[in-house]
């Protein structure tokens, strides 16, 4: 029963770990990290990613432009940018590390110490992989609440607000964060019996020499 829900473990925190994966990656080139509405033209409709800026038009359609230069962004998207390709880095590897270090991988079944470290590796590069998501999805949704709240700027002047890429992002962090956490625990949990009969055939090659010789064996 412990090495099912041992099992059932590591497949539910790898999916969650996948998806987290795909989540973030998304996040890092959908263009919807800001929205703004004008008031004044309801007919047009602004959105602002890591990449480029799009404006919607009823008559026109969906045009968008790239940024000009990395360095002329503002801090926090050009912070994003490098996070972002940072998590999805780290996310793959973790991926890979964990898939290695499952046990219903038939590869190093005999190796189960390998394994497990294997495992915890893989878990901390998702975990971490989370929190670097989170922190510019976090950082960027922070700065657009300071902007839309400024009482500096002029209230006829139309604000950003939050997109739909910053609700991607947190979901595939939080998943990220939950899914390595979730192999981790496996990890640390009792060991999973060996899915093969290797001990067991070493154990009777080990007492064939005892029955051999017709002496007992020291081990009964």
């Amino acid at each position: 029963m412990a090495s099912v829900f041992r099992l059932a473990t590591q497949l539910v925190g790898l999916t969650l770990s996948f998806l987290g994966w795909i989540l973030s990656i998304i996040t890092t080139y959908l263009p919807h990290w800001k929205n703004l509405n004008l008031e004044l033209n309801e007919m047009e409709y602004w959105t602002m990613g890591l990449w480029q800026t799009c404006v919607v038009q009823e008559e026109v359609g969906r045009q968008c432009k790239d940024f000009d230069s990395f360095l002329a962004l503002p801090a926090e998207l050009r912070i994003s940018r490098i996070l972002m390709f940072v998590s999805n880095g780290l996310g793959f590897l973790g991926l890979l590390v964990s898939g290695f270090g499952l046990d219903c991988l038939r590869i190093g079944e005999t190796q189960q110490g390998l394994k497990k470290r294997l495992l915890i590796l893989g878990g901390l590069l998702l975990w971490a992989s989370g929190l670097t998501a989170l922190i510019p999805v976090s950082w960027v949704a922070h700065v657009t609440v300071q902007e839309f709240w400024d009482e500096t700027v002029p209230e006829i002047v139309p604000r950003w607000e939050f997109g739909e890429a910053l609700f991607i992002g947190w979901f595939a962090g939080f998943s990220l964060v939950l899914g390595g956490s979730l192999l981790n625990c496996a990890a640390c949990s009792g060991q999973a019996p060996p899915a093969s009969g290797h001990y067991a055939v070493a154990e009777i090659q080990a007492r064939c020499p005892y029955l051999e010789n017709g002496t007992p064996d020291p081990k009964v």
